[in-house]
């Protein structure tokens, strides 16, 4: 026993399960494949290039996401695109609900100071001090019960459900325990695992604060937000470092079973294969999207390489027209071609619909479109030619 830890304390009876341990000997081979997964997909969204414009629609889609979602498990009732209209000062909530606008801003709040440690490199270390601050980030600005302090550690009892928290004279020490115990060689595994690691570290921090619940209120938020700062700081691109508080909305009553099933069986490995499934998937998701952006920038290079020997006013015309046509999912008829965008209007005000025809017909047999149902469609199946060969 520690002199720090100094007479036997209470929650060692009550809260068994709270012993700073982790085998990663128990970790069977899917787990290891489901974490390598986890890490190579991580490493290929952060090293695709993306347009200034996807990168910056990416990151808020997910920021929004992972916002909506870590308020809606704890009960916060707007919509992922409330909660966006809302930040974006397009929607105004009445006073009946004005108190769901607030959780959501001071999650995105909290989202930005992270991102700002993280371009300063104040990250670092975890410390209860950081476990403190988004406490009190998550609740500013709230009506609280009289004994809830944000950013202060609780001095009273909590029960959620059926779960009771651990004592609270021990929330301090066991905070200052987890900071130690996260940043100790415990949590290593050498070079190149830096994902895995931080993941792991990541989802054994959030559960280790759901078990103490140090605060009088808004530890859930509080948990999903320390494993944001964990997950960034081993190099977790930032759209990604958002699923997990997604995959817990999404699944909600698996993730308090989960919860649940862990301090009753004492095994902290469910709750991390759990974490890492939800985690793959949504990586596959945005990986979907990398790959359409990646897609879409191919088609039009391929474009203007069609077009860059091709001189003259018709071929220039024709050459946006097949671009703008690009962004339809259905088949657009001839007779809305000059109302597609403004740049084909000005193109085709003086023209008759044969000049229509004409250039259509010419971009149909350089393979660049397709004439389905008496409409035109961009024919951008042609990028998936350049594939290596994969035996389907």
């Amino acid at each position: 026993m520690s002199k720090k830890e100094g007479k036997k304390r209470k929650y060692s009876e009550t809260h068994p399960w709270i012993d700073f341990r982790l085998n990663m000997n128990a970790f069977d081979h899917q787990l290891w494949m489901l974490l390598g997964e986890a890490r190579s997909k991580c490493e290929h969204i952060a090293g695709v290039p993306l347009r200034p414009e996807t990168a910056e629609e990416l990151h808020k889609v997910y920021l929004y996401k992972g916002a909506s979602a870590t308020t809606a498990i704890e009960g916060n009732t707007l919509s992922e695109e409330e909660a966006r209209d809302y930040i974006e000062k397009r929607l105004v909530l009445p006073p009946s609900k004005k108190y769901l606008g607030q959780e959501i801003e001071n999650i995105v709040n909290a989202f930005n100071l992270i991102m700002e440690w993280m371009m300063e490199g104040k990250a670092g270390e975890l410390k209860p001090d950081n476990i403190k601050k988004f406490n009190e980030m998550v609740l500013r600005d709230l009506e609280l019960q009289d004994s809830v302090v944000p950013g202060r550690v609780r001095s009273h009892s909590v029960q959620v459900g059926g779960y009771r928290g651990a004592p609270a004279e021990d929330c301090d020490y066991l905070l200052e325990r987890v900071c130690e115990w996260i940043n100790s060689t415990d949590f290593v595994l050498g070079d190149g695992f830096g994902i895995v690691v931080g993941f792991i570290k990541a989802v054994v921090v959030h559960l280790y604060i759901a078990w103490i619940h140090p605060f009088g209120d808004g530890n859930g938020r509080t948990a999903r937000l320390v494993e944001l700062l964990i997950l960034l700081d081993a190099g977790v691109p930032s759209p990604a470092a958002h699923l997990l508080s997604n995959h817990y909305n999404q699944t909600r009553g698996e993730y308090y079973r989960q919860l649940a099933a862990s301090s009753k069986s004492r095994d902290i490995v469910p709750f991390i294969r759990y974490a890492v499934r939800g985690f793959v998937d949504g990586l596959k998701e945005q990986l979907d999207r990398v790959r359409a952006q990646t897609m879409r920038v191919s088609w039009e290079s391929y474009i203007h390489d069609v077009f860059k020997d091709r001189g003259g006013a018709a071929q220039e015309r024709r050459r946006c027209l097949v671009l703008d046509l690009s962004g339809q999912a259905e088949p657009v008829p001839v007779t809305r071609i000059k109302l597609l965008t403004p740049r084909l209007a000005e193109f085709y005000a003086k023209k008759n619909q044969k000049v229509i025809y004409n250039d259509l017909k010419e971009l149909v047999a350089l393979g660049l479109l397709r004439q389905i149902d008496g409409g035109y469609l961009a024919n951008t199946g042609i990028i998936l030619a350049f594939l290596p060969f994969r035996k389907k």
